[in-house]
């Protein structure tokens, strides 16, 4: 096997896992009521929508190229699965070229940012008054 096909071993496997995924979200369906995939866990037992609340619903609507929806159901995290569809594909490079290429979570900053974007994020799609109210999912 050549150098530049086992290097692609890794996000082959990353790539599969990613497709089995969505496919699992598809078929399960969790824009549907009382279908096979749980509650949120802190919706149920606190009764406030978290960060996460509505991810895989947005995976649902992202499977299903409904984008608008995926904003809708959660924002903050279509914004991380871009973020990671980025990361995914210049790691993907890098292995192939055999170069280190440089990540946005490298930079400074970036970890801080991102968790005071869910904190943030956590607070606003919950306040009880309009235009928030549309936030809750």
């Amino acid at each position: 096997m050549n150098a530049r096909l086992r290097a692609l071993t890794a996000p082959a496997a990353v790539a599969a896992g990613a497709v089995a995924v969505l496919g699992a979200v598809s078929v399960a369906n969790p824009t549907v009521p009382g279908g096979v995939l749980p509650v949120c866990p802190t919706k149920l037992l606190f009764g406030f929508d978290c960060p996460g609340c509505g991810t895989l619903r947005m995976l649902y609507s992202v499977a299903h190229l409904d984008f608008g929806a995926a904003v809708r159901y959660n924002a903050l995290a279509l914004v991380i699965l871009g973020l990671l569809t980025v990361s995914y594909f210049a790691w993907t490079y890098g292995r192939v070229q055999n170069v280190r290429v440089r990540q946005w979570f490298e930079l400074r900053g970036a970890p801080g940012l991102l968790i005071a974007a869910i904190a943030i994020w956590a607070v606003i799609r919950n306040l009880p008054f309009a235009p928030f109210t549309g936030l809750y999912v």
